[in-house]
């Protein structure tokens, strides 16, 4: 009777062993469902059918010492494409040499973050850059779809 015994203990065994694994496997094919399963985001940062901006070049002048430089936005309806300077003329690059690495950083961070809200700058490019991310909203304010 022994025998017996054993052998219905080595089946238990056998179909407990079966069962956790059955749960494990679909505790796994769950999981993969959820991790891979299209998921229905909208990426559009304003749901507005006609775009974010109006596509096209717009600028905002800047004043350093009765000198202009002009800052261009280039957009089309959803993304900023590109920021520039249009008209830095050498005196002025000599006279302000932290305008065009400090222009370069802002540029790369704005395309990045599709706006002038959550940049970074050096301490020691503070007003410098303070006063790019100015000129760069005022011509993001221009592109504004239905401004």
């Amino acid at each position: 009777m022994s025998s017996k015994t054993k052998i219905v203990v080595l089946r238990m065994k056998e179909l407990i062993y079966t069962g956790i694994f059955v749960a494990m496997g679909i505790l796994l094919i769950i999981l993969l469902v959820f991790m891979f399963a299209p998921k229905n985001k909208t990426t559009k940062v304003n749901a507005d059918p006609a775009g974010r901006y109006t596509p096209g070049v717009y600028t905002s002048a800047l004043s350093l010492n009765n000198q202009a430089i002009d800052v261009e936005v280039v957009v089309d309806s959803e993304y900023i494409k590109s920021v520039r300077f249009v008209n830095l003329s050498e005196d002025v690059a000599a006279m302000y040499p932290l305008m065009a690495p400090s222009m370069e950083n802002l540029a790369t961070q704005v395309v990045e973050n599709q706006g002038v809200s959550g940049l970074s700058y050096d301490e020691s490019t503070q007003y410098t850059s303070m006063a790019l991310t100015e000129a760069i909203g005022n011509a993001l304010k221009k592109a504004e779809a239905g401004k």
